[in-house]
């Protein structure tokens, strides 16, 4: 059936009005609520790195085109530039829904009660209607222009077609390279990659988690240092230990536990003394006594600890290892810590070790800034998290009567936490992203999760508090992030988004 220029003319009008009505809803949507567009924009995985751009150019060129549309004269530069918007609208939802790692929440307008299956119908159908437009206009009665010839127009489509979709593939390429290696503070929230299945309530909040095994949690006490507790992956069955040790006559002020199973550390920094037994029976003997005062420990294997002591000239932090038993050893290496400042407060961090890498880690508290070693403290790389705090913002003064050095005001912490599993990094960061809401900053802990082996960040996701309460420390072993919170202890089972990124 051939229709009649009137009747082109007619559905061709109907087509304009109904790209006229999207555009417009669309991008008031977004304006009036553009933070939050913006926010979402932030998530997406194809344009977190463009977001700010993004969130202005859409609907500035919605409305450019909805202009286009209603002038006779410029309605086919409208149709045109309608096709090629939502060429790439449809490019960028099915890539998101076959090539990113996750799926991000819809952009508002019309589009936002819909799932992104619907939205790729959807917008396929507003692509049709475009050509289907095109194609009526050309021969319509109100304005016709055959001086353009049809191999013109397929043309213009094919460009139009393969220029939209490469732009989405190029921001695609570009923004995952940005957002994974050059980030500079923009988060990225899947959809639920951990999933909170058991609590413990512990009724104290002095606890500290000394360690875990696969099976596992052991918990040391600040007011009880001797004693253990020890639960099992479900938090339900519970032990308590007490550790004895061979030597009780030195001055300690609090002792401290490091447990790498078989085997635990219990020493206290103030005495230069290490303590090693068996967790089978939690007897302890003096391993190693003498040389470096230390403030930190932290376990290694059966014969080794790391250590962050401190220059007998300067002061200044060194990060160490103490090798017990029959060959007892220290090895320092003063250029793993970056001194800023005073090599004192500047330095003070996180001391991990991957066992599934068989390297230390050493995060700072007040920078966006870590090293690894191995275990002959050999630096074999550093790397930076995504805050864009590179120096340390500290205010140091010198008390002359006592001849000590001490922050004057709080220092702005950048990684409050962290724990290492394999070659992933977990960490609890104090500083807000950009399009991030300020209440998720309130109500939960974020933790950002890098790839070491190419030192690249992943993903974030919230732990959130309880109670008012944030999270104190947390540890991960296997597919089980173990959280203190408050009084409680929380186990929670991570996703294969995370798990999928261990490696073998």
């Amino acid at each position: 059936m051939r229709l009649s220029s009137r009747t082109k003319y007619y559905i061709t009008e109907t087509i304009c009005l109904l790209f006229i009505l999207l555009f417009i809803y669309a991008s008031a949507s977004k304006l009036m609520d553009f933070q939050h567009f913006r926010i979402q924009l932030g998530q997406s995985p194809l344009l977190s790195a463009f977001a700010e751009q993004i969130a202005v150019l859409v609907p500035v060129s919605e409305i450019i085109i909805c202009v286009l549309l209603l002038f006779p004269r410029y309605k086919p530069a409208g149709l045109f530039a309608a096709y090629g918007l939502m060429v790439m609208f449809t490019a960028y939802i099915f890539i998101i829904l076959n090539y990113t790692s996750f799926v991000p929440c819809s952009c508002g307008g019309v589009l936002e009660k819909l799932g992104w299956q619907s939205h790729l119908i959807f917008n396929m159908f507003f692509v049709f209607l475009a050509v289907l437009g095109i194609s009526l206009y050309k021969d319509s009665g109100t304005q016709k222009f055959h001086f353009v010839k049809n191999k013109r127009i397929i043309a213009l489509f094919s460009v139009l077609t393969i220029s939209g979709i490469s732009t989405v593939v190029v921001m695609y390429i570009f923004s995952e390279n940005i957002i994974h290696y050059h980030n500079r503070l923009t988060r990225r929230f899947p959809q639920t990659p951990i999933e909170k299945v058991n609590t413990a309530d512990l009724k104290l909040n002095s606890f500290y988690i000394a360690g875990s095994d696969s099976s596992h949690v052991f918990l040391g006490n600040n007011t009880a240092p001797l004693l253990i507790t020890i639960l099992d992956n479900h938090l339900v069955k519970t032990e308590q230990k007490m550790i004895e040790l061979n030597r009780k006559d030195l001055p300690f002020r609090g002792i401290r536990v490091s447990v790498r199973p078989p085997y635990f550390f219990a020493a206290d920094g103030t005495v230069p003394c290490v303590f090693r037994g068996r967790i089978e029976n939690w007897k302890a003997e003096l391993a190693y006594k003498g040389g470096e005062y230390f403030t930190t420990i932290l376990a290694v294997d059966s014969v080794s600890a790391a250590v962050v002591t401190n220059n007998s000239r300067t002061g200044e932090n060194v990060l160490g290892i103490i090798t017990v038993g029959e060959k007892k050893t220290t090895i320092l290496n003063p250029l793993i810590l970056q001194k800023q400042f005073d090599g004192v407060f500047d330095t003070d961090g996180h001391l991990l070790y991957s066992n599934g890498l068989d390297k230390i880690l050493y995060l700072y508290y007040y920078r966006n800034q870590f090293t690894i070693a191995d275990r002959d403290l050999k630096i074999t790389g550093r790397g930076n998290t995504i805050d864009t705090i590179s120096t340390a913002k500290l205010s140091i003064a010198k008390d002359e009567k006592h001849q000590q050095r001490k922050l004057s005001s709080p220092p702005l912490y950048v990684n409050k936490g962290s724990a290492v599993y394999k070659n992933l990094l977990f960490v609890n960061s104090a500083i807000p992203g950009r399009y991030e809401d300020e209440r998720i900053w309130k109500e939960a802990s974020i933790i950002d999760l890098y790839n070491l082996t190419d030192k690249s960040y992943l993903l974030s996701f919230c732990i959130y508090n309880i109670n008012g309460k944030k999270m104190k420390s947390f540890i991960v072993q296997d597919d089980n992030l173990f959280a203190l919170i408050g009084t409680q202890i929380i186990r929670f089972k991570i996703g294969a988004k995370i798990t999928s990124k261990y490696t073998k």
